[in-house]
C-alpha cells in the first residue's frame, strides 16, 4: 500500500490517498479529501472540494481512472445535500451524501474510491463495476420518507433484496457491507435493529449461518423524514471458499449475543490480492461490554486493539488498510482524538466526523477497509 498526502494550496484542499497496486493487475486508490474552512459559505468550501477532486484525478497517478464511489460528509444535510446534486454528476458513480459534519472545522469532506481499467455502468442508481468475471454493485442513499424506524428499514432491504434478484443476487449469498445511517441514534436505533434481524432471519440471516458486516450509526439524511438511509456493496460472480467472516473472539463476542445481527468483518481473497471489510468497532470486549466508560483515550486504544486483532485474523495489518472513518459521539474530544490518529496514521486516509455511536456510552467507533497482495492460483485475479 502506497500512501500520500497531495496538497493544493491555491484551493486550500488536501487529499490524502491510497494506492494498491500489483503486477499489472486492477489498481485500486481510495481518496479522503479535506477543504480549508477560511470562513466561507458551503458552496465556496464545495466547488474547492470539487475543483481538488478534479486535480486529484488528472495527477498522474489518477489519470485515466474511474471514480465508482463517492460519499459526501456535510454539516448540514437538507440545506447541502440539494447543492452537492447540483454540482456532482451521478453518472457512472454511485454518491451518498450524510450529515455527519467534519470536526476540522470544515463543511464538507469526502471520500472517493477509484479504480483502473474496470467496466463501469449505471442502471438507475445501481453503480456496477466489471472485471474478470466479477461484478461488483454499489447503491448509496437509499432511503424512505414515511413510517417508523423499523418500517423504513424492512422497506428499505426489500427494496434492495428486490434490485439484487434482478442481476440473479441474493442478500444471504452477495451482499458485503452495508451502513445503516440512524437520524436520533439514541431512540430509533432499536427500530432498525429489530426490521434488521426479522428481515435477515426471512433472508436465512441466522447466528447459526452468517450476518453481513456492517457500520450502524448515527447520521442524518437530507429528508428531514428520512429516519434511515442505506448504503450497500454486493459481489457477484465469486466463489463461497473466497468469503470469510472475521470474529476475534479474545477480544469481541457474537453480536447476536446483545440481539444485533452484522459480522465483525469480512474477508474476500482473489488470486492477486485480498480485501478486508471492517464494522464500525468501538471500545468493547468478547462478552459484549462496554470498555473505560466515559475515557475517551483509553476507548480510542481499545478500539485500535480491537480492530487491529480483526485484521490480524485476516493476516493483515495497519499497514495494510487503505482509508478510515472515525466516528465521535462528542465534538470537545476531536483535538485529543485527531492528534491520537495523527500520531498513529500520519500516512493513511481517514476521516473524523461527528456520529454518535449506537449506545450512549460509547464515545468513539471506527470503520476500515484494508488490502494486501496474495498469491491464491485456484481464484481469479480481482
Amino acid at each position: 500500500m502506497i500512501s500520500e498526502k497531495i496538497t493544493f494550496p491555491e484551493l486550500g484542499a488536501t487529499a490524502e490517498l491510497s494506492t494498491f497496486a500489483v503486477g499489472n493487475g486492477i489498481r485500486e486508490q481510495h481518496a479522503i479529501l479535506h477543504v480549508d474552512a477560511r470562513g466561507e459559505l458551503f458552496d465556496g468550501q464545495l466547488e474547492r472540494i470539487l475543483r481538488a477532486e478534479g486535480a486529484l484525478l488528472a495527477m498522474p497517478q489518477c489519470a485515466g481512472a474511474q471514480t465508482i464511489f463517492k460519499r459526501y460528509f456535510l454539516s448540514d444535510a437538507t440545506n447541502q445535500q440539494p447543492m452537492v446534486a447540483a454540482r456532482v454528476s451521478s453518472e457512472t458513480t454511485s454518491v451518498s451524501c450524510i450529515q455527519q459534519a467534519p470536526l476540522d472545522g470544515s463543511k464538507v469532506a469526502a471520500w472517493l474510491y477509484i479504480v483502473h481499467d474496470m467496466d463501469v455502468t449505471d442502471h438507475d442508481g445501481l453503480v456496477i463495476a466489471t472485471h474478470n468475471g466479477y461484478s461488483h454493485l454499489w447503491k448509496m442513499g437509499m432511503h424512505e420518507h414515511k413510517g417508523d424506524s423499523a418500517w423504513q428499514t424492512e422497506s428499505l432491504l426489500i427494496n434492495y433484496e428486490e434490485t439484487l434478484q434482478r442481476y440473479g443476487a441474493t442478500l444471504a449469498d452477495n451482499c458485503i457491507r452495508t451502513w445503516f445511517y440512524v437520524r436520533d441514534v439514541d431512540t430509533q436505533y432499536a427500530g432498525m435493529v429489530k426490521a434488521r434481524r426479522e428481515n435477515f432471519a426471512e433472508q436465512g440471516l441466522t447466528k447459526d449461518t452468517h450476518y453481513i458486516t456492517s457500520t450502524g450509526i448515527g447520521g442524518l439524511p437530507a429528508d428531514t423524514r428520512a429516519l434511515i438511509q442505506l448504503g450497500t456493496y454486493a459481489l457477484l460472480g465469486f466463489k463461497p471458499e473466497q468469503q470469510h467472516y472475521l470474529y476475534a473472539p479474545t477480544h469481541l463476542n457474537p453480536t447476536y449475543e446483545y440481539g444485533v445481527t452484522f459480522e465483525r468483518g469480512t474477508r474476500i481473497d482473489y488470486g492477486d490480492r485480498r480485501h478486508v471489510y471492517i464494522s464500525g468497532t468501538a471500545s468493547i470486549n468478547n462478552r459484549g461490554e462496554v470498555m473505560h466508560v466515559g475515557d475517551i483515550v483509553r476507548q480510542t486504544h481499545r478500539m485500535w486493539e480491537n480492530v487491529e486483532t480483526l485484521l490480524a485474523e485476516a493476516d493483515t495489518t495497519f499497514d495494510d488498510i487503505a482509508q478510515i472513518i472515525v466516528y465521535l459521539r462528542d465534538v470537545a474530544d476531536y483535538d485529543i482524538v485527531g492528534h491520537m490518529f495523527a500520531e498513529k496514521f500520519p500516512s493513511t486516509p481517514y476521516i473524523i466526523t461527528l456520529a454518535p455511536v449506537c449506545r450512549p456510552t460509547w464515545l468513539i467507533e471506527m470503520e476500515c477497509v484494508a488490502i494486501r497482495q496474495c498469491n491464491n492460483p485456484e481464484f481469479r485475479n480481482f
